[in-house]
C-alpha cells in the first residue's frame, strides 16, 4: 500500500471509530494550556480488532521498508505500549518500554523489559503533538545505550515545534497519518464544513495563539 493511501485509510479509521472529535466552536484545552478544536485518542482504535490489525500491519510494514530489521520494538509509556506490543508480535521481536522518569519503587527502572545496550530499536508512539513526551522516552532509551532508529507514530499534528525538537535532539520521526491527511479525509467524508476547515487549518499554523469562533459549526 502506498504511503498516501495508508495515510488516508488510517485517517478514515480515526474518523469512523470516533477517535477524533472536532469542536472548533467549543474547543478542548490541552495540558499545555493550548485551546484545540480537535481531540484525538488513538487508543479507541484498539477496541476494533479489524482496525487495530490494519494499523499494526502498516506500522510493521513501514518499519521493514525503512530499516529492514531491528532488534527490539519499544513503546512510549503509556499510550505507545499497546501499539508497540502489537507491532512486536507482528514482527516476532522482543518488546520493552521507556519511562520519562524512573519509577519510585523497586529497581527505579527507566526501561521496563529486557533491552540490551547496542540494540537497534524503533520507538512506537500513538500520536505526536509537541513531541515532548516522545522525545523524553527516546532520550531515556538512548541513555540506556539503545540505538533509537526513529520514533514511529500512528498520527502526528505536524507542529513546527515538534519538528524542531526532533531535529535538535537528533531523532527521526515517521507517522502513518498527518493532520493534513486527517482534514482531507474529514472533508471528503463530510465531517467538516468549509468554515470549520478554515478554523482547523488556522489552529494548525498558530496553535499557541488560536482562539475559537463560537459561530463556527
Amino acid at each position: 500500500m502506498e504511503m498516501k493511501e495508508t495515510a488516508l485509510a488510517v485517517a478514515k479509521i480515526l474518523l469512523e471509530t470516533k477517535a477524533v472529535k472536532f469542536s472548533p466552536s467549543q474547543p478542548f484545552r490541552w495540558a499545555s494550556g493550548w485551546l484545540s478544536p480537535i481531540y484525538c485518542d488513538n487508543r479507541i482504535t484498539l477496541s476494533y480488532p479489524k482496525y487495530r490489525t490494519f494499523i499494526r500491519q502498516q506500522l510493521a510494514d513501514r518499519i521493514t521498508a525503512s530499516f529492514g530489521r531491528c532488534d527490539l520494538i519499544t513503546g512510549v509509556a503509556t499510550a505507545g505500549i499497546p501499539q508497540g506490543v502489537l507491532v512486536a508480535e507482528q514482527l516476532g521481536l522482543p518488546f520493552a518500554y521507556g519511562r520519562a522518569t524512573a519509577k519510585e519503587h523497586g529497581t527505579r527502572s527507566l526501561v521496563e523489559g529486557r533491552a540490551e545496550p547496542g540494540s537497534r530499536t524503533v520507538l512506537i508512539e500513538d500520536l505526536i503533538s509537541t513531541g515532548q513526551s516522545s522525545l523524553q522516552a527516546a532520550e531515556t532509551l538512548r541513555s540506556e545505550g539503545l540505538d533509537v532508529l526513529c520514533v514511529m507514530s500512528v498520527f502526528t499534528y505536524g507542529f513546527p515545534i515538534a519538528d524542531q525538537r526532533f531535529e535538535e535532539a537528533g531523532f527521526r520521526s515517521i507517522s502513518l497519518c498527518s493532520y493534513s491527511d486527517l482534514l482531507e479525509a474529514a472533508v471528503e467524508q463530510g465531517y467538516l464544513s468549509s468554515d470549520a476547515l478554515t478554523s482547523l487549518e488556522a489552529w494548525r499554523t498558530h496553535p499557541e495563539s488560536w482562539t475559537a469562533d463560537p459561530t463556527t459549526p
